[in-house]
Order: C-alpha cells, then structure tokens, then sequence
C-alpha cells in the first residue's frame, strides 16, 4: 500500500501543496482540503490507515542505515503563525512512530550563546543523523520572518540569510537528507478562535502567551514576510509546502501523506540477512 492508495485522498500531495513559481500565499484558502474530497471522518480513517505504514517505513529507514552505508534521513520543517498546529502534528502524526527514531527540536528564542555564533549555528548541531526522521518545530526560518518583521537584524543581514538558508539546505540534500518543509496555513479569524478557547480552559492556559495578541497586530507583515520566504527558498532540492490549517484533521493528514510520499520515495529496505537464517534456526531449536 502507498499514500496515494489511502481511500480517500486523491492526489499527489508533493505536488498539489508545492509553492511553485508564481505560488501566492494570500490565494489559498485555509479552509479548504486540496486532495481530499472526503470530510472529517473520511480523513481521520485516512489518518488512521496511514499511522501503521509510516511506523514501518521510519523503522526500515533506521534499519536500512544501521546496516550499510546509506546516508537518508528525513528533515520535516514545520512553520506557522502561533496556535496553528504544530504540536498536534508532532503528536498525532510524528508521534505514531518509535521515538528513538526521531530527533525533536523545537527552537525557542536563541540564548546568549547562540547569538554569539551565526544564525545557522545552532541549527546545524540538530540535523537528522542517517536513518532518523528530524522535526524543527520552528526553526531557521524564524530568523527571516520574526527577524524581518520585528526588524530584529538589518534589512541586508536578512538579505543574506536567505541565500544562506539555500545554501545550508543543498548541502543537506546533497548529503542525503530529504527536507520537507511545512507552513500550517491558518486564517486570523480561526487564530482568534483557537487563542479564545485557550483563555476559556483553564487546562489551555499554560499555551496562552499574551504576547501572541501583539503579534497578530503585525498579521499582514507576517503573511508577507511568508510570501518573501516562498520567493527566496523554495527551491528545487527543497521546495515550500502550504498546508491549509484551519481543519486540524485535514492538515494532520497532508502532513503525514507528504512524508510518506517523501519516504516512498526513499524507499528503504529491510536488511538482509548476514548469517546463514536455516542454520540458526537449527542452532536455537537446540538450545
């Protein structure tokens, strides 16, 4: 069975959720499902399906690099405006696999001593060594959107960051890690209601940061800070993925088709043997 094979979901969404050329953030609607006509209970059964194959892929990706020299890996990148989901995504779609074969980070404010280095420096040490599904729950990229708009560093180190970005990411695909990156696309009504019900739960009030309020005064800035990034780093070797986020179903499921279509394209293999299989079993029935 294949991602593409899952009842419901109908398309490539390699394909259909790439920021190509001409790609216009403001043109899609976090409300709607590309790829999948099936609604809510259609899309967890997806879901559902999915969760049991990606567990194998990720196990025969780490057995495959224990036992030769294959350098693969998989880096999911994921980008979004606050309360848009990227902690469910960890939860219910990264967190169906065995988790000594997934390297979490989520980067917070940098601290003194990362400051000191360059912006990339922190970022390298938390790479996906072979065999290891990575996940940046923000990452590089906050150095050009929040850099950008709170004018954090200065217009031409923003410039140059870009390119550096490019650069850091082609030397990963090129050592054999497969980067996908996600933006959860949320609207700024939707945000407003997620934001609203952290405050009416009192078990939700951990997440709430009033700090979040002053950033969704800066909303327009944000989204064409995005557009920017699309611009200037979707690349070839590692393209943007928009995910309408508005449905949380919807974009846990695109999530987990874009890796498994990710790692079908791997392909790894289950090791073979290197001892004589009949003989041991003869050996242990002995025993």
């Amino acid at each position: 069975m294949t991602a593409k094979s899952q009842h419901y979901w109908g398309a490539d969404a390699l394909d259909i959720l790439r920021v190509g050329e001409g790609f216009v953030l403001s043109g899609v609607d976090p409300e709607s499902a590309p790829g999948h006509p099936g609604g809510k209970v259609q899309g967890q059964a997806d879901l559902a399906t999915g969760l049991e194959q990606l567990d194998e892929y990720q196990e025969r990706l780490f057995a495959q690099s224990r036992a030769d020299a294959t350098h693969a890996s998989v880096l999911l990148v994921l980008q979004a405006m606050d309360s848009a989901g990227k902690g469910g995504i960890v939860r219910h779609v990264v967190g169906a696999v065995d988790p000594q074969g997934v390297m979490l980070t989520a980067f917070k404010k940098p601290t003194s001593q990362e400051l000191a280095h360059d912006f990339l420096w922190r970022i390298r040490k938390r790479v996906p060594t072979p065999g290891m599904i990575g996940v940046f729950d923000r990452s590089h990229y906050e150095d050009v959107l929040i850099g950008k708009v709170r004018s954090l560093a200065p217009a031409d180190e923003i410039e140059r960051r870009y390119d550096a970005i490019n650069a850091f990411e082609k030397e990963l695909t090129d050592a054999g890690t497969r980067v996908v990156k996600v933006m959860l696309h949320i609207s700024y009504d939707e945000q407003r209601t997620r934001l609203m019900e952290r405050l009416d739960r009192p078990d939700k009030h951990w997440k709430y940061n009033p700090g979040d309020v002053d950033e969704r005064e800066m909303w327009p800035h944000y989204m064409d800070a995005y557009q920017t990034v699309f611009e200037r780093t979707s690349t070839e070797h590692a393209p943007w993925y928009v995910v309408p986020a508005n449905r949380k179903w919807y974009a846990r499921l695109a999530v987990q088709t874009l890796l498994l279509e990710t790692l079908e394209g791997i392909d790894p293999q289950w090791p073979a043997a290197t001892f004589d299989v009949e003989t041991e079993k003869k050996r242990l029935a002995a025993t």
